[in-house]
């Protein structure tokens, strides 16, 4: 029988040793941290109040109350949940248990999956945070509310009857609680603020738009609340993992998605009067032109998240209805990563590790756009990078500063071109030197001369696998004896998601599904997948690996070659020579429990 809040329960409230009660019921912690925490829980939530009260981690609320909860206290001893491998009793598990004890449902807040008004259009802020009451879901109706305190029910009784509100009740921890409430009503202020200051004019972005011959006003781009909008939103999108921000015009509106995982969610949608006044200041900030809103414009800004940097860079296009914004999000970590934990298997990573110890030569990377081959770059130069080395990149943009790297950035439009640098480039004594990408004739002859003279090139190709990237530089009129000279090797690779590690199942390959992928029909293929939970927004995926397929330019692969080669002899030579194809590559990642059926399919 679960301990559900009554009438006559209301006025009492949650205590750390109810909290350690249930727990211990629910065998997630020992009689040892029973006693524990019954010695040091009041001790700790004095501490948490204190540092509160001299503005420490949680800010205290405008009523001047600060609220501190027995899961936080818990949380904040670091112990260990007996039999879970070392996983530590955080907020989220010891509020789940809560829940379950007192009959009220959990539930993880997702800010992807809360609409900006059910959140904001019920619950003033002030009482938001002096009571940690948030709306959360609209059905029907009925107003779901996430509390922090199953016993608490005055604020709630109160809010009922000031709103004549029908609700439902389910339980948050308070860091959820506290997050959605400064992101969404911090935005959400902003964006009805500058709203609000808005006259009604003409929408001279939108190229369906009736004009009407009146006077047209509009907020400035340094306007307070839009200032704080773009900064709320930005936060937003580092706190969400997102590698992109889109903000699209449309026709009555302006919609806010981010990319996570190599996915697009839609995460905010705003009135169409601040799209202007919103972009003008990304644009501002990435040192545009905001009075040019018809041609397509590039920009960087820098800023930091949690103490580390990071890097943005900003494109605008014009469109049918105003200027669209993709802003980039670069996380030096992310870029810049140890080559043996980019996903390679043994002998890949051995092959690659020895192509870029190499004193000369061509090294090519090759994929679409999105499958991490600057990522692969990037880690490559840092490890290549030292006193003793002067590296030289050539970039169409720069995808991240690094003081390193001499970077050089390709403008077309004043006749700086990857192949008109390469030559100025080799006089500037580089030792590797790395090409953003090779695209035509030109550049790939600068390219094949740097390595004939002594230089270690890497550089992109937009090819589908390594064998097709000889075809390509053969199509761009380069003859096979320099290819054959100066080619190192060729990298292939993608980017498939990880199935998160909080929800794997297992199921087995049917027999359609062993058919397709061409596996031996007589063997049982166990496979995991992702059910869905919090922690990957039941999306089954958290995070992402890359798959290889690495070419070594092999004497055997040298012999096939020739002006008019054919492809199905050159991957039969790597195949001869150990290379596994990028299909192959993945089907493994699939078996040993890293990806899914799905994944392997989509990326091949």
């Amino acid at each position: 029988m679960t301990n559900r809040p009554t009438d006559k329960a209301s006025k009492k409230r949650l205590t750390i040793e109810m909290t350690a009660a249930f727990l211990l019921k629910r065998r997630l912690i020992t009689k040892e941290s029973y006693s524990d925490i019954a010695a040091r829980g009041e001790e700790q939530m004095t501490r948490l109040r204190l540092l509160n009260e001299a503005g420490g981690a949680n800010k205290r609320t405008s009523q001047g109350i600060v609220v501190v909860t027995p899961a936080e206290a818990i949380a904040a001893l670091e112990l260990e949940i007996p039999g879970a491998g070392g996983k530590l009793l955080n907020e989220d598990v010891i509020t789940e248990a809560v829940a379950a004890e007192t009959g009220l449902p959990y539930m993880k807040l997702d800010p992807i999956k809360l609409e900006l008004d059910v959140v904001t259009g019920h619950v003033p802020r002030p009482f938001a945070l002096r009571h940690m009451i948030v709306p959360v879901e609209n059905n029907a109706g009925v107003i779901t509310l996430a509390v922090i305190d199953p016993y608490d029910m005055e604020a709630v009784e109160s809010l009922k009857h000031a709103k004549n509100l029908k609700t439902r009740l389910v339980l948050s921890s308070k860091s959820d609680v506290l997050k959605i409430v400064r992101e969404f009503f911090g935005f959400h202020s902003s964006i009805a603020a500058a709203q609000a200051e808005m006259q009604p004019g003409v929408d001279l972005g939108n190229l369906e738009q009736f004009v009407k011959l009146r006077g047209q006003g509009e907020i400035d781009a340094t306007d307070s609340h839009i200032v704080r909008a773009v900064s709320y939103l930005f936060q937003y999108a580092f706190d969400q993992r997102a590698s992109d921000i889109h903000i699209e015009p449309k026709r009555d509106k302006s919609i806010v998605r981010l990319r996570i995982d190599g996915i697009l969610h839609t995460v905010h949608s705003t009135p169409k009067a601040v799209h202007a006044p919103i972009t003008s200041r990304i644009k501002m900030l990435s040192r545009m032109d905001i009075t040019e809103k018809r041609r397509p414009q590039d920009g960087r800004i820098k800023t930091s998240h949690n103490d580390k940097e990071l890097e943005l860079r900003v494109s605008t296009l014009p469109t049918a209805f105003g200027e669209k914004i993709v802003i980039r999000i670069f996380d030096p970590d992310m870029m810049m990563q140890d080559i043996e934990k980019l996903g390679f298997y043994p002998r890949e990573y051995q092959l690659y590790d020895s192509f870029i110890r190499r004193p000369n030569g061509i090294i090519l990377v090759t994929g679409p756009t999105g499958s991490g081959k600057t990522t692969t770059l990037y880690s490559s130069l840092r490890i290549l990078s030292s006193p003793e080395v002067n590296i030289v990149t050539l970039e169409e943009p720069i995808e991240m500063v690094i003081e390193e790297f001499n970077q050089v950035s390709v403008q077309q439009s004043i006749g700086v071109t990857f192949a008109t640098m390469l030559r100025t480039i080799l006089r500037q004594d580089p030792d590797i030197i790395m090409v953003g990408e090779i695209r035509d004739k030109e550049t790939a002859d600068n390219a094949i001369q740097s390595a004939l003279t002594g230089h270690l090139v890497l550089s992109t190709l937009h090819t589908n696998d390594s064998p097709s990237s000889i075809t390509r530089l053969l199509d761009l009129g380069i003859p096979s004896f320099l290819i054959s000279s100066t080619l190192i090797g060729i990298i292939a690779q993608r980017l498939v998601r990880k199935i998160c590690v909080h929800c794997k199942s297992q199921r087995v390959l049917t027999e359609d599904e062993t058919g397709y992928l061409k596996l031996d029909k007589n063997t049982t293929y166990t496979i995991n997948y992702g059910e869905g939970c919090i922690e990957c927004r039941g999306t089954g995926y958290r995070g992402r690996t890359a798959i290889f397929e690495v070419m070594e330019f092999t004497e055997r692969v040298r012999r096939v070659l020739s002006d008019k080669v054919d492809l199905n002899n050159l991957y039969a030579a790597a195949a001869a020579d150990g290379m596994i194809t990028l299909r192959e590559a993945a089907i493994r990642k699939m078996l040993e429990g890293i990806t899914t059926y799905e994944e392997v399919i989509f990326m091949t």
